[in-house]
Parts: C-alpha cells; sequence; structure tokens
C-alpha cells in the first residue's frame, strides 16, 4: 500500500456508492489531466477518487501531502456513471467546485506585464477549456466570463482544459461593459478583436497591462461589449480567409503579447 493513500477495492459495479450528482456543491470530473490537477490543488475539496487500475495511484497522488482515498472500480462502472462518451482515461473523480472570484484577485499584482482574456458570449465549453489551457501556456492572469451565456464549470470543460482550470482564475462577471470599465481603472488596456478593426495585433505595443476581449463566433463582440473598448484589432491573415476558431485566435493572440513580454 501507498504511503498517504488507502484503497477501498470493489468488485462489482453495483458496489459503490456514488451517482451523478444534483447538488450544486458537487461534481463529477474525468480524464487524467483534469483530475490530478484537481487532486494537487490546495484549494480542491475532493471527495472520492475512482480507478480502474490500482497501479496508476502512486503517479496520480506522487508528493500529494494529505492522505487520499482511492476506490478501484470496474471500467464499465464509469462508463455507466459517466456515460459512454466520456473519454476518462480510468480515471474519475468527485470534488466540489472551486470558490468563486471577483476582479478584485487582480488587483495588487506589481509584475509589469499582465495579460487577462475575457471572453463575449462565448459558449462553447471546449472552446473555453481550450482557451484555458492557451492562458495557462502563455501566463495570462485570468480568464474573465459572464455569468449568463458562458459554460459552467462542468466535467466536459474541465477535460478540455486538460489541468488549465486549476492553474488560471476563472472569474466570472455579471456584466462585461461594467468589468471593462473596472479593468481600465485597474490599469489595463482593453483590446477588442474584429475582422473589422484597422489594426493588425502584430502592430501594437501589447506591454504593460493589457486585457484581451473575443467574442463568440457567429456573432463576434457585442455592440456595448465595443463601445466600452479602448481600441479594436484584427488579427493579420490572409485576405481571402480571415475567419479563425476563437480559441485558435486566443492562443495566436497570447502567443503574441507572451512574445513581446520575453524578447
Amino acid at each position: 500500500m501507498l504511503p498517504g493513500v488507502f484503497f477501498i477495492v470493489m468488485v462489482g459495479i453495483m458496489k459503490v456508492n456514488i451517482t451523478k450528482t444534483k447538488q450544486a456543491s458537487r461534481l463529477v470530473i474525468y480524464g487524467w489531466h483534469a483530475c490530478k490537477a484537481a487532486i494537487h490543488n490546495p484549494n480542491r475539496k475532493i471527495y472520492r477518487i475512482l480507478l480502474v487500475n490500482e497501479q496508476d495511484a502512486k503517479p496520480l497522488l506522487d508528493g500529494l501531502a494529505a492522505p487520499a482515498a482511492v476506490e478501484i472500480v470496474e471500467r464499465r462502472f464509469l462508463q455507466q456513471l459517466l456515460g459512454p462518451d466520456a473519454v476518462h482515461q480510468g480515471i474519475a473523480c468527485e470534488l466540489a467546485p472551486l470558490p468563486a472570484l471577483s476582479l478584485s484577485v487582480l488587483e495588487g499584482c506589481a509584475q509589469e506585464n499582465q495579460i487577462v482574456v475575457c471572453l463575449d458570449q462565448v459558449t462553447d465549453p471546449h472552446n473555453v477549456g481550450a482557451i484555458l489551457r492557451s492562458c495557462a501556456a502563455f501566463g495570462a492572469k485570468a480568464l474573465i466570463l459572464t455569468e449568463r451565456h458562458a459554460p459552467m464549470e462542468t466535467a466536459a470543460l474541465l477535460k478540455a482544459a486538460s489541468g488549465a482550470f486549476e492553474a488560471v482564475p476563472l472569474i466570472r462577471i455579471v456584466n462585461l461593459a461594467q468589468a471593462l470599465k473596472e479593468l481600465q481603472s485597474l490599469g489595463f488596456w482593453t483590446c477588442g478583436f474584429a475582422e473589422d478593426a484597422s489594426q493588425s495585433l502584430n502592430a501594437i505595443n501589447l506591454k504593460g497591462k493589457m486585457a484581451f476581449v473575443l467574442g463568440s463566433e457567429g456573432d463576434g463582440l457585442r455592440r456595448l461589449t465595443r463601445e466600452n473598448l479602448d481600441f479594436l484589432v484584427r488579427l493579420p491573415t490572409q485576405a481571402n480567409f480571415t475567419t479563425l476558431n476563437v480559441s485558435i485566435a486566443t492562443a495566436v493572440s497570447l502567443y503574441e503579447a507572451f512574445r513581446q513580454h520575453t524578447t
């Protein structure tokens, strides 16, 4: 038995007392990277860890300070619990959602160059998960979403984020236009992305504090959002093909900011 770990070995599919919870205080997530990042996040409350293979416990829990209860279950149990389309990789966790955050978490950071990303009604959890990965990779300080017309913290979102959900503060706000004003008061330049913008991103000095604002693929930025931005930019693309997936556009934008910050 591994130090700091105790196992509950279950041999029958009906012997594990866990179901998809209806309580907002708990959710079940799956996938190796999403689960490992959540388990090692000190801000997470983990209720139970389900594994198909006992040998996966050591690499999963290595370095974990507190003891963790691991339940060994049959693969078909996870498929029944999560649904046949879930790519669970032999692992699931039942845990509590992360505490809600506000824009105040951005106050007091003395770092010279800071980037945050704001999404204007981007609803696809796979896109938001991919955007979180780019935020983690290129050092964004936060991802800001509206409370409505944005995906909630779900297994699909955390799986798509591949661990980045635990690394990047996710801030939900009621009104994006008001949040942009608050970001401006905190010293951020608010930069929106639109195909009809006259300025190209690579021609802009992105050093300092910047808030990148991207809209949904169908409608783009809303009128009120655009009215509260400091300026608009477009990504340089070939003239006959200007449309990019929002998660790709975010990744390209964050890379350009990262390049400028590190050269």
